[in-house]
C-alpha cells in the first residue's frame, strides 16, 4: 500500500515540476545523480543543520478526490447503487456530475490531447520512442520504426494545480466529511 501512496505522490510531483521529471527521468534510465564533491562536504557546508521536513499528512491523490466530491459529486455518484434509478435518471445524473469533474480537471491541470491528429490516422513509431508517450498494441514489430493507426490521442497535463491541503490529521483521509443539518 505504501507503494501505491508514493507512485501517485511522485506521479503529481513529475507533473508539478520539469526538474523532479528530470530526475526521475534520469533514475529510470539508471543515470543516478552525481555523487557530492569534497568541496559539498567541507565542514562549514555541513555545519549548519538543514530543516528536515515532514511529509504531507494528506497525499494529493485524496485532495483531488476530495475536490471532485466537493465541487462534482463524483464520489456520490460512482458509490451509489444505481439499482433503483431508471437509465434515464442515472443518465441525467451522470451528465451533470460528469459536467463539473470536467470543470474541476481543466481548472487543475488544463488537460489537453498528446497527439494532435485524429483517430484512425495512421502515425510513424520512431525508433526507441518513449513508452510513457506511445503506448503500443496488437502486432508489434521487435525494433520500430513502424507504422500504426492511432487509437487514443492520449492526454497531457499543461499544469497541476492541486489544491493545498490544510486539515487536521484526524481528518487526513476523509473525502467529504460528514454533513448534519441541526435545528
Amino acid at each position: 500500500m505504501r507503494s501505491l501512496f508514493l507512485a501517485v505522490r511522485a506521479f503529481f510531483k513529475i507533473l508539478g515540476s520539469g526538474a523532479v521529471a528530470d530526475q526521475v527521468e534520469q533514475v529510470l534510465q539508471g543515470r543516478l545523480p552525481a555523487p557530492a564533491t569534497s568541496q559539498e562536504t567541507a565542514p562549514s557546508a555541513i555545519s549548519k543543520p538543514r530543516a528536515i521536513s515532514s511529509p504531507p499528512a494528506r497525499s494529493d491523490a485524496l485532495t483531488l478526490l476530495a475536490t471532485l466530491q466537493r465541487e462534482a459529486r463524483f464520489v456520490d455518484l460512482v458509490m451509489e447503487s444505481l439499482d433503483s434509478y431508471s437509465d434515464a435518471q442515472v443518465g441525467a445524473t451522470a451528465r451533470s456530475v460528469l459536467k463539473d469533474c470536467r470543470t474541476v480537471l481543466d481548472r487543475l491541470f488544463a488537460l489537453a490531447p498528446l497527439e494532435t491528429q485524429a483517430e484512425g490516422t495512421t502515425i510513424d513509431v520512431p525508433p526507441n520512442y518513449d513508452v510513457g508517450l506511445l503506448r503500443l498494441t496488437g502486432h508489434l514489430v521487435a525494433n520500430p520504426p513502424t507504422r500504426g493507426r492511432l487509437v487514443h490521442p492520449g492526454w497531457r497535463a499543461a499544469n497541476c494545480q492541486v489544491p493545498t491541503w490544510s486539515g487536521s490529521a484526524a481528518s487526513a483521509l476523509v473525502i467529504m466529511p460528514a454533513e448534519v443539518e441541526v435545528g
